[in-house]
């Protein structure tokens, strides 16, 4: 893991605390101001893996899932119609990186989990999955959560910041 690397990307393009103070004076939310993008940088810096740039379906990078969630929110993963089996296979089998942030930014928990732990949860979803796809009620999308707490019983954690400093380093 790239920690180091990650955390400097972390305090130069997360850890705005000067626009989150205009967010602030202008009434506008904080939380949320990062886009998933800046997260699936910091996953790509951390674990030293790359995007899958081209391909509309899989995980976010070639070998890693990065989500990211307000500290003690579930963590939501969409299925889209012509891609969503083949993502939901592919989580099966990828590390995933599970980012947890204060409402500020100043405190992020990194943590890791193989698919194969995941994999009953997955596995629960896919009757839904298809049944989203077919009939009269056919959707584009298809949303399930992993609960915050899972997590933190499943996952090992990897990097943490704690008053945007670095205290964890693997």
């Amino acid at each position: 893991m790239n920690i180091i690397e990650a955390f400097e990307y972390y305090d130069k393009h997360i850890n705005r605390q000067e626009r989150f103070k205009l967010l602030l004076i202008h009434k506008l939310r904080v939380p949320g101001s990062i886009h998933s993008i800046d997260w699936e940088l910091f996953g790509s810096i951390l674990t030293g893996d790359i995007g899958k740039y081209g391909y509309g379906y899989g995980s976010d990078l070639t070998n890693h899932e990065v989500k990211s969630a307000k500290e003690g929110s579930a963590f939501e993963y969409q299925y889209h119609l012509n891609t969503g089996e083949i993502k939901l296979r592919d989580d099966k089998s990828v590390e995933h990186i599970f980012i947890s942030y204060s409402p500020d930014y100043k405190n992020v928990v990194v943590r890791k989990v193989a698919g194969y732990e995941l994999a009953d949860i997955f596995a629960s979803w896919e009757e839904g999955l298809r049944a989203n796809y077919t009939g009269s009620t056919r959707k584009q999308r298809f949303r399930r959560s992993i609960s915050y707490q899972t997590i933190v019983k499943k996952g090992e954690i990897v990097m943490q910041i704690k008053n945007c400093q670095l205290i964890v380093s693997g």
